[in-house]
Formats: structure tokens, sequence, C-alpha cells
């Protein structure tokens, strides 16, 4: 007994010398389902290592003896996965969670949390998550799309030769089927603790600023602003890639990231996609939601339905900096809410 637990030990603390040795390195660190990119002392940017559906990004902040947590993740499943693996990056404990925004992939793991932090969020996400979330398409339309999804894929992999390939499409499987496991544990659980326009933490030293600066991807969109590190985590209000549009408030979301351009920042943690720099990407959003928004309207006119004017808009003129753009056509999704906001503005 003595020996295996010598062994156990002695895998452990090779295990802690090569994490150690990957964040000292400054390239990224793997641990379990989490892979996180060091993008400050302390700052780090949590993303999916394959082995499982993460959902949002997680940035990370260590402040003094604590730790913030933006975005819960997809499923408690998930969010005990970040607990976890946190170890590889920090030994101090989560003492907060703040939900970027209201959806799933965001804030589905907050029970998790919540005997040890504090999860916070807008106002208006706490009145979103009392309601009927569970319900609406934005949920739903992540759970019914599996099953066709994965007998798509394993069809693919009886066809593929490439054992890679293969074994990438089976982890796809894997995760896919998981997911619709993991989700029957979800416990929607708004946060505790709710602002209207800014609340700061200052620990250890450090600056968090948490800001509403208006509608956008939702009505609940909050930005963590580090004033001293100028960075900002977005969550889905400024992505890397197209964001999702299905639930925004498109010219009010224009407007609103005018505002987030407005504070002193060079590097961007978002929601999805992979941090970046500078102000550029958010300019060529800004001007993608406006290209978006003036041919659906036109199309709209037209007498075409949503889902017809989604096949035909073209936004190919900005496939340079959002490589999710790969032809003519949007989702159907934000054509529909351009539409249902133009017959009934909210």
């Amino acid at each position: 007994m003595r020996i295996r637990v010598f062994a156990a030990l002695v895998a452990l603390f090779a295990v802690w010398v090569w994490v150690d040795a990957r964040a000292q390195s400054g390239g990224p660190t793997v641990s379990g389902a989490h892979r996180f990119e060091k993008v400050a002392e302390g700052v780090y940017y949590a993303t999916a290592s394959g082995t499982m559906n993460v959902g949002a990004n997680s940035p990370i902040i260590v402040s003094g003896d604590e730790a913030l947590v933006i975005d819960s993740e997809i499923t408690p499943a998930a969010a005990r996965a970040l607990v976890a693996d946190l170890k590889a990056v920090t030994d101090k404990p989560v003492r907060y969670v703040v939900d970027s925004h209201y959806h799933y992939d965001h804030s589905h793991g907050n029970q998790v949390f919540m005997r040890d932090a504090q999860v916070i969020g807008h106002d208006n996400t706490r009145t979103r998550m009392l309601g009927n979330v569970l319900e609406q398409y934005t949920y739903l339309n992540s759970i019914k799309p599996i099953p066709e999804r994965v007998a798509a894929l394993r069809q693919r992999i009886a066809q593929e030769s490439d054992p890679q390939q293969k074994k990438a499409l089976e982890q796809q499987v894997a995760n896919s089927l998981a997911y619709l496991e993991q989700v029957k544990e979800t416990t929607v659980t708004p946060p505790a603790v709710t602002f209207d326009k800014t609340m700061t933490i200052v620990k250890g030293g450090r600056e968090m600023r948490l800001l509403y600066l208006g509608r956008g991807h939702t009505d609940t969109d909050v930005v963590v602003y580090l004033p001293k590190e100028r960075i900002v985590a977005t969550g889905d209000l400024m992505e890397s890639v197209v964001s999702y549009m299905g639930d925004s408030f498109p010219e009010d979301w224009i407007a609103t990231l005018d505002r987030l351009k407005a504070l002193d920042f060079d590097t961007v943690m978002p929601g999805h996609g992979v941090v970046f720099h500078g102000k550029g990407k958010i300019e060529a959003f800004q001007k993608y939601l406006r290209d978006v928004i003036t041919q659906a309207t036109a199309m709209k006119k037209q007498g075409l339905s949503a889902d017809d004017a989604a096949l035909k808009i073209d936004a190919t003129a900005y496939k340079n900096e959002f490589a999710s753009i790969r032809g003519v056509g949007v989702d159907p999704a934000a054509v529909r809410r351009i539409y249902q906001l133009a017959d009934r503005p909210e």
C-alpha cells in the first residue's frame, strides 16, 4: 500500500511540475477539459481542450487570495470540471462568478458555485433567469438538433479513413451525447447579487469593474474591465467570431459597442473565439451589424420571409475579420430577430 501511495504521489508531483512549467513558459496549460492561456499575471482564458462541451470560454482573474470566474459554463458537469481544472493555474478558491449574460452556455453551471461563491449579474439577468429560459428557442436549439447531428457524424465516421480525423469525430459524438445527459441535472440558478450600471470589486490590489453598457447581444450583457491591465472580458457582446443575434437588439448593439470602445483597453477576452487585441475587430463588427440590418430590412420590405432573406444576405465583405463567415447567407435566427423588432420594437 505504501509503495502504491508513494507512486501516486510521484505521479502527482510530475503532473504538477509539468503544469507549472507550461504556465511559466507562457504557453497554454492543458488540464482535463480545459486549456488555460495566460493573458497577464493572474489572468487566464479557459477554453475547451476537446474532451468536453464547456460552452463559453471562461476568463479567470486571480486577485490576492481569491479568484473570480467569468461565466460558469454550459452545464453543472462542465462547471465542476472547471473547478477541478483550475488547480492547474491557481490554488486560490473561487469567490466570485460573473454571468456575462443569461444564455445557457454561460450560466448553467451557476448552481455548482453558489455554495462557496457570490454569483453576480445584471438586474436583467436575474429577471430573465427567473423566467422560462428552458422553453426558449435559444436553449432548445442547443438540444433538439443533437440526434440528427450525431447520426450525420456517425455516417462520416463510417466513411473516414484517417485515424486522427475519425478520433476527432468520435469525440464530437461522445461530447454531444454526454451533453444530452448532463443537461438533465441543470437547475437554472440566477445570480444572487445584481447591479444596474456598474459594480467594482477590489481584491489584492486588483480593480475589477463590472459594467452594463447597454443592450446588445442581449439586454443582460456585462463586461468586466481591468483598467490597470487594460483588459476587458466582453462575453458575447463582442466575440472574435460573429456573435449569435437571436436575442439581440441590433441597433442598440452598435451604440453599446461605441461605449465599449471608449474604455481604455488593448486586450479583449471574448465569450467565444480567441483573445484579440485592439479595437479594429469591434469596428468591423459594427459595420457587419449595420450591413445585415440594412439588407434584412430591404428584403422584409420586398416581402421575403426571414428564412429566405437569411439565405441571400451577403456579409462576405467581413470574412477577413471573422473566419466563421464562409459564404453568402447568415444565421436565420438573426434575421428573424430583426424582423421581429421591426414589427414589435422592444
